[in-house]
């Protein structure tokens, strides 16, 4: 298996056949298992065999079918399914740190990502430094000898900042710290996080791996021994289990994932080429875009540039929400990674509770809008797009 190619792997990877041998995966909808024994339940609790469970919570025959396929895509020893990507990056940083820890973080996150470590994770005196990621002298400066995490976003939502994961990764081990990255944006098929240096790779699979806006779902990928040891005691005493149904969406939903991403990334950078450079845009932000500041590093460590865009409009929120309503394909919404079309304003909705001061920092101006791509026909992506242009005001 490990020979096989990614998309060999996307249909096959960590597949469990009952004994009646079914093509699809089963979905094992249930809460606990049965023990032939009262020895045979002891001996379950203090050490479980590959396919032996305990109890929904701690694991399911379908929920390990998907962590195994995502490990083996990954690259890593093992995965743990978790109920949403928030709890997964909640699980990541909880799970491992505490009072007294120190951890460096990139400042240009989603909101949610920012509550956990501004609010959350400093309630319980876990120190937290924030830095410009784009920048390695700051990380330099910002890690210390006792930092034992670092988190970042490989592509940053919404201004898709892209960080220089190797030379972050490799500061952060020079002192024995932990890399833990939200790759939803680079997309599992887009970056290998792990070759370089991501120790803990976390993705919100309500996005590209569902990619049909039907279930939430997150994982956490990494080692055996973090995944078994840290990881997973804290998750299965706290709740944030997937459930088995889920799970199921999910495996499916892995067979297209690299057909569906690679052709909403060409799209995407059709739209953002196409767009750029319009008298209404300020900016036009994607990783491949020859403009974007941190071209090369995308170049280097991305396969492609991904299946989000940004665009910023002169004329602010009153341009920004012109554009939004004009829009006949593109819905309005703040999901992305889905085969729908969907745009968003960062400034009133995903990062909304940030002050101004706070946004303008990390460049969510109010003419900012997020422009995930999805399966649709490119041309007429890209005429809905010249649409909403012309509606806004010059």
């Amino acid at each position: 298996m490990s020979d096989w190619n990614p998309r060999t792997k996307l249909v096959h990877s960590g597949t469990r056949r009952s004994q009646y041998g079914e093509v699809a995966e089963a979905i094992y909808l249930t809460q606990g298992f049965v023990y032939e024994s009262a020895e045979a339940a002891e001996a379950r609790f203090i050490e479980s065999g590959p396919d032996e469970f305990i109890y929904a919570r701690y694991g399911n025959p379908t929920v390990r079918m998907f962590e195994e396929r995502i490990a083996a895509l990954e690259g890593t020893e093992d995965a743990f399914a978790t109920a949403s990507g928030m709890a997964a990056v909640n699980g990541a940083l909880a799970s491992m740190l505490k009072a007294g820890d120190h951890v460096v973080s990139s400042r240009a996150l989603f909101g949610s990502c920012l509550y956990i470590l501004e609010d959350i994770l400093t309630r319980y005196s876990v120190e937290v430094t924030f830095v410009d990621g784009t920048d390695n002298n700051a990380w330099a400066e910002a890690i210390r000898p006792e930092t034992k995490a670092v988190f970042l976003e490989t592509v940053s939502n919404p201004t898709l900042e892209v960080i220089d994961l190797r030379t972050v990764a490799d500061l952060a081990h020079a002192v024995g710290a932990l890399v833990i990255v939200d790759n939803v944006f680079a997309t599992p098929i887009f970056s290998q996080a792990g070759a370089l240096g991501a120790d803990v790779i976390v993705y919100s699979a309500t996005k590209h791996i569902d990619g049909q806006g039907r279930c939430l779902g997150g994982v956490i990928c990494g080692t055996r021994e973090f995944i078994r040891k840290t990881a997973e005691p804290y998750l299965k005493h706290t709740g944030g289990s997937l459930s088995p149904f889920n799970a199921w969406v999910m495996l499916k939903g892995m067979e297209t994932l690299d057909l569906r991403v690679r052709a909403q990334a060409a799209s995407a950078l059709k739209i953002a080429s196409s767009i750029e450079g319009h008298k209404k845009l300020g900016k036009v932000l994607y990783p491949y875009l020859p403009s974007h500041p941190q071209y090369q590093i995308a170049q280097d460590q991305m396969g492609s540039g991904g299946t989000v865009l940004s665009l910023d409009l002169k004329g602010g929120k009153d341009a920004a929400f012109a554009f939004l309503n004009a829009l006949e394909i593109v819905t309005i919404s703040n999901n992305l990674g889905d085969a729908k079309s969907i745009a968003t304003h960062p400034a009133t909705t995903t990062h909304q509770r940030l002050s101004d001061e706070q946004r303008a920092e990390l460049g969510i101006t109010d003419g900012l809008v997020r422009f995930s791509v999805g399966l649709e026909d490119s041309d007429d992506l890209l005429a809905d797009v010249q649409r909403g242009l012309t509606a806004v005001s010059a």
